[in-house]
C-alpha cells in the first residue's frame, strides 16, 4: 500500500505465495487412494471402547478432510492472466504463474487478464483551439500492469478506461486547431504523430492510478461536425484557389520580367512606357488566364 499526495490509499501489486498445484494432485491422488484402502480394508467391529474402531473412524475423517481441502483449492491461470488472492478481504498478492495452482481454500481469487485490449471510442463533439465543433474518435491499445490497482482502486477499471479516453480525447482536441492553412501552428489534422504521442501520454497519466499503461493510440475519426462541413469546405476551397491564384501570379510576373528583359538586351523591338505596360497587361491576361486564349495577328504596323 501507499499514499498518493490527496490522501487517498494506492494498492501495489506484490507476489502471492501459492503452490504448484500439479504437487497439490499428487497429494489429492495419494488422498483417494489412502481412502480407498481404508474401505477396501475390514472395518473394526463397533464397540465404545473397541480402539481399533475409533482409529479407524478417525483416520477416515481425516483423509475425508485432506481430500475436500485439496480438491477444493485447485485452480489455472492461462498465459497473459493473474489471479489476485485476498484472505478473509484483505489483500495478499497476485499470482502470475501460468498452469495448475493450489491455495487454501479460505483464500479468495480473482482472475484479471493482463492481455493487450483494443478499444475504439465513439465519436465525440469536441470545440478545438478555435472554437470550431469537431467530431472526434480514437482506437487506444491497453492493458493492465498492476492487478491490485485495477481491481481496488477504482470500481471498475473497463469503464474506468472507457471514460477516461473520452476526456482525453476531449483535452487534446480543445489543445489544438483542426486546421491551419498557414502551417504556423500544430494542427490535429496535419500532425497525427504528435498529436497521437500527446494523447497517448495524457492517457497514461488519467489511467496510471488504474494500474493501466497505453501501448498505442491514435485517431480512427477526425472530421468538422456536420453543421459546419458545408461552410469548412467552402472555406478550404476558397483558401486554395488563392494559394494556387497567388503561385500563378508570382509566376506570370516572373515569367513578364524575364521576357522584357530579353527584349531589351537583344534589341528585337523598342518599346516607349504606354506600349511596354500594354504589353504587361496582355502577357498576364494570356499566362493567368483561366481559358486559352486566341491569337490575333497585327498586319499593320506598330505605331499609329
Amino acid at each position: 500500500m501507499s499514499t498518493d499526495p490527496v490522501g487517498m490509499v494506492r494498492s501495489q501489486e506484490r507476489p502471492a505465495r501459492a503452490f504448484n498445484g500439479y504437487f497439490m494432485l499428487l497429494v489429492l491422488v495419494a488422498a483417494l487412494a489412502f481412502g480407498g484402502w481404508l474401505f477396501a480394508a475390514d472395518v473394526p467391529p463397533d464397540g465404545s471402547e473397541n480402539a481399533a474402531y475409533f482409529a479407524f473412524v478417525a483416520k477416515l475423517v481425516t483423509t475425508g478432510l485432506v481430500i475436500l481441502i485439496v480438491s477444493i483449492g485447485f485452480y489455472m491461470i492461462q498465459p497473459n492472466q493473474a489471479a489476485a488472492l485476498t484472505l478473509f478481504g484483505a489483500y495478499s498478492g497476485t499470482d502470475r504463474t501460468e498452469g495448475l495452482r493450489w491455495v487454501w481454500p479460505w483464500i479468495g481469487k480473482t482472475k484479471v487478464s493482463v492481455r493487450a485490449n483494443n478499444l475504439i471510442s465513439e465519436r465525440i463533439k469536441v470545440n478545438d483551439l478555435r472554437g470550431n465543433p469537431i467530431e472526434m474518435a480514437a482506437q487506444v491499445v491497453w492493458r493492465v500492469v498492476d492487478t491490485a490497482q485495477a481491481l481496488y482502486d477504482v470500481d471498475d477499471y473497463k469503464a474506468f478506461v472507457t471514460v477516461q479516453i473520452e476526456a482525453a480525447v476531449r483535452t487534446i482536441g480543445a489543445r489544438y486547431p483542426y486546421d491551419d492553412f498557414a502551417h504556423a501552428e500544430v494542427t490535429l489534422r496535419g500532425h497525427h504523430d504528435q498529436v497521437g504521442a500527446e494523447l497517448r501520454t495524457e492517457l497514461i497519466a488519467r489511467l496510471q492510478q488504474a494500474g493501466i499503461t497505453v501501448d498505442e493510440c491514435g485517431f480512427t475519426h477526425l472530421a468538422y461536425a456536420q453543421e459546419i462541413a458545408g461552410a469548412m469546405l467552402r472555406r478550404q476551397q476558397a483558401e486554395a484557389v488563392v494559394a494556387a491564384r497567388k503561385t500563378l501570379v508570382e509566376g506570370a510576373v516572373g515569367m513578364v520580367e524575364m521576357a522584357l528583359e530579353q527584349l531589351s538586351a537583344k534589341n528585337v523591338v523598342e518599346l516607349d512606357d504606354e506600349r511596354r505596360a500594354a504589353m504587361v497587361s496582355n502577357l498576364m491576361v494570356v499566362l493567368c488566364g483561366e481559358r486559352d486564349t486566341q491569337p490575333v495577328v497585327n498586319t499593320g504596323t506598330l505605331y499609329q
